[in-house]
């Protein structure tokens, strides 16, 4: 089975906002056993609509269209499908008791025509009820082809799919099942673990795909088997996982796709009932966001600082200025001491600590050059320092001090 998703609006096109919506459907759907065949960001133009509908006709088997729908002049979906489908557009009586409701009751105001027009879907269709919003959804099939019409709106969209959209086309389809595996890996390259796992990704089943999804500091292996027998799918993903942990066991951290890292290490936390604080400079507080990410970070995460500055690393922290004079603020001392006082001030069993440069030009309080960073991890039996290059750019310096940041505790909390 084949599915495209088209999502229509010029302030995807001028990059006024990020398509997230695509990312959620494909995912949606794969969880059903339909493959995304390609995606197509397309602008508020019938005719280019029009076009974009005829080219996917019968070439796959279903279209999502997200976009277009709305109270203002410029949501052209439901016209276009009209053309499309040569249809009128009726009220759906449903649809408009809905809108009234939220609009007067809800909201607290009149409700006008324009409100009210949101009931007027095509007479063909059928309509996918959102029950977060006003602007329903349309499902109408075509040849061999169902057309999905939803709102732009992320909320509104995932709340259809899951209501609606997910399960009629779980009862019209047939599908294949689609499963996978992801195993999280830190601290090598995408090419040095490709060079490792050679013979094993040469003797995979011809039902089992592997993708590489690297990231700074952090490779994901994403196994996908494809077939009629989910039992049969599921056994050899996990017997290629296994196979694979006795290859490069070391530098597994987690098996799940939803399993980054920072998942990881809050979990080990909690299991332990440890907690952790943080200190940065260099990464801005980025170390602290990845943290506190994962829901329930309160139970384990106690605090963190950004110290940008060197004033504020004595203010705040409590670094001796002396030390900042002989070693400057982009030293191992000066790590090793916001860890060590970021501990001590927020009564933790750990700390991170972060200081670099992270560029792009050298750092003339410290005559550190771009791309320098150190990281210092305070535990109960001590503190752990490394120095790291991390290049350029400055993105990459502070993604990959993040990670680093993450592996180090990760590694310190498993000696407990």
């Amino acid at each position: 089975m084949k599915a495209a998703v088209v999502t229509i609006g010029d302030e995807i096109l001028i990059g006024q906002i990020v398509d997230t919506n695509s990312a959620y459907i494909a995912s949606a759907l794969d969880k059903i056993g339909i493959g995304v065949h390609e995606m197509l960001s397309i602008s508020d133009d019938k005719q280019h609509i029009l076009s974009t509908f005829a080219s996917l006709q019968n070439k796959v088997d279903v279209v999502i269209v997200t976009g277009g729908l709305g109270p203002t002049k410029d949501d052209i979906t439901k016209k276009t499908f009209c053309e499309y489908f040569d249809d009128s557009l009726v009220v759906n009586e449903h649809v408009l008791e809905h809108v009234v409701h939220l609009i007067e009751k809800v909201m607290k105001r009149p409700a006008s025509q324009m409100n009210k027009d949101q009931a007027l879907v095509p007479s063909k269709c059928t309509v996918l009820f959102n029950n977060a919003g006003t602007a329903p959804g349309m499902w109408v099939e075509k040849g061999n082809t169902v057309y999905i019409s939803l709102p732009g709106v992320p909320y509104e969209m995932k709340g259809i799919m899951q209501d609606e959209v997910i399960p009629r086309l779980a009862e019209k389809f047939k599908r294949p099942f689609i499963l996978h595996k992801t195993i999280l890996t830190y601290g090598q390259g995408e090419s040095h673990i490709a060079e490792l796992i050679e013979d094993w990704e040469n003797n995979l089943p011809g039902f089992i795909k592997l993708a590489y999804l690297p990231a700074p500091g952090r490779v994901r292996l994403r196994m996908s088997a494809r077939g009629t027998d989910e039992e049969i799918l599921k056994n050899a993903l996990q017997e290629e996982t296994v196979k694979l942990a006795e290859i490069i066991g070391d530098i597994i951290v987690g098996y799940d796709e939803g399993e980054m890292l920072e998942v990881v290490v809050g979990r080990f936390l909690a299991e332990k009932g440890l907690t952790v604080s943080a200190a940065e400079s260099c990464t801005g507080g980025g170390v602290a966001k990845a943290i506190t990410s994962v829901p329930g970070a309160s139970a384990y995460f106690k605090g963190g600082v950004v110290t940008y500055k060197a004033e504020s690393k004595t203010n705040l922290l409590g670094v001796p200025q002396d030390l900042i004079d002989k070693h400057t603020v982009v030293s191992a001392e000066v790590a090793e001491s916001m860890a060590v006082n970021a501990k001590r001030i927020f009564g933790t069993d750990y700390a991170i600590a972060t200081t670099g440069n992270a560029g792009p030009s050298k750092d003339i309080g410290s005559n550190a050059e771009a791309g320098t960073v150190y990281i210092a991890i305070a535990t109960p039996a001590g503190v752990n320092i490394e120095h790291f290059d991390f290049g350029q750019p400055r993105e990459k310096v502070i993604d990959r001090a993040i990670n680093k940041a993450l592996e180090m505790i990760y590694k310190e909390i498993l000696k407990k």
